[in-house]
């Protein structure tokens, strides 16, 4: 499960997001869908395949916990027909988690949108963060400028300042 965890939703994000048109249009700068939406409907999907009966018992608290068993577990003891329905019981939890996120997200964004313009103009698009916020958008240093980096670019190593020797110190 760490292992699916981890690079499902990174092959998510860094080669399906990029060939997926649809996913292509969404501006996810972050990675929230796929750290959050891809990692927790896997989780879910796993917890149900691996869903161990013992453990269940602790979650559920009811005499008849033999019947709450992972897909894997019901293939293994020849009732696979409960791992089916533990399957399809997280299918349901994940179905309404992304309901009510859509419903959710959507009321918040009526009730903004009353206040609010949504989306800037084309014309505040072009003017860019920095006029309109008064700062540079993913600014990496203290007073909101922008370190640009050229070690990975044509330009070379040589624009860099030179590099502080052992024994000195500079203050900021």
């Amino acid at each position: 499960m760490g292992m699916l965890s981890g690079s499902i939703p990174w092959y998510t994000m860094m080669v399906l997001h990029k060939n997926i048109p649809m996913l292509k249009r969404v501006d996810d700068t972050i990675a929230v869908f796929h750290t959050h939406a891809v990692a927790g409907s896997l989780g879910g999907i796993l917890a149900g395949f691996f869903a161990n009966p013992k453990l269940n018992r602790i979650f559920y608290l009811v005499d008849d916990w033999e019947h709450y068993i992972g897909l894997a577990y019901g293939f293994q003891s020849g009732r696979a027909s409960a791992g089916f329905r533990q399957m399809g019981v997280q299918l349901l939890g994940i179905s309404f988690v992304i309901a009510l996120n859509i419903f959710t997200t959507s009321v918040i964004c009526v009730l903004i949108r009353i206040v609010v313009p949504l989306r800037l103009t084309d014309e505040e698009l072009q003017t860019g963060d920095d006029a309109i916020h008064g700062e540079e958008a993913y600014a990496l240093w203290g007073d909101g400028e922008k370190y640009e980096s050229r070690i990975n670019s044509a330009y070379g190593a040589e624009d860099f300042p030179p590099a502080v020797s052992k024994g000195e110190l500079e203050m900021a």
